[in-house]
């Protein structure tokens, strides 16, 4: 996964622990990250997340100014990081059974080597689904926008040009096609035009 993409990649580490630290760095040497920041509070951490979007949080738990659940919640519902909770075993279960409807990854703190790198290439493989599907929703509503516009042009052209609506869609099929225009830059001047 280390080369899988170009694309610039942005971590943040809350964690107090010197321990936990070294132990991330290593794990992240391993991917291209650009961006590796980190934060020794929640408090510290909230006005970094305000500046600057990352693809993912990881916050070892518990934290000095608050435990670190209710920042994971706020980041799961208010941005669109990955977010990763690192937990004492101990209470593993309880903090799991309230946050993972939230989509936020629990893991404990047995063995964190082992169990962080999973975490974090699932997290960017997730990050990479989610993107591409941003992508995929932002042209489909491109794309209806369009066909909104179009279906409006060809309503006017039928309304007050007495075109039949296949006549219509042609006409701007062919206004684009001579002008080097899109179908929807055509369709906008004849509303302008017509309305």
């Amino acid at each position: 996964m280390s080369g899988a993409s170009d694309r610039q990649r942005s971590i943040l580490i809350v964690s107090n622990s010197e321990r936990f630290d070294v132990i991330v760095r290593k794990t992240l040497s391993r991917y291209r990250f650009t961006t590796i920041d980190f934060r020794k509070n929640t408090a510290s951490a909230r006005r970094r997340t305000l500046e600057t979007q990352y693809d993912i949080v990881v916050i070892n738990a518990p934290l000095p100014d608050e435990f670190g659940h209710e920042f994971a919640l706020d980041l799961a519902e208010k941005s669109a990081s990955s977010v990763l909770l690192v937990v004492p075993p101990e209470i593993y279960e309880n903090v799991l059974e309230h946050v993972t409807d939230y989509g936020i990854l629990v893991v404990p703190k047995t063995a964190p080597l082992e169990r962080i790198d999973p975490a974090i290439r699932f997290l960017l493989a997730t990050r990479g689904r989610v993107r591409q599907l941003e992508r995929q929703l932002r042209a489909a509503a491109e794309k209806m926008e369009e066909l909104r516009i179009v279906s409006k042009a060809k309503l006017l052209l039928v309304e007050k040009k007495h075109m039949t609506e296949d006549d219509a869609h042609r006409y701007i099929g062919k206004q684009a096609m001579d002008n080097g225009l899109s179908r929807k830059a055509v369709a906008q001047e004849i509303i302008e035009d017509l309305e």
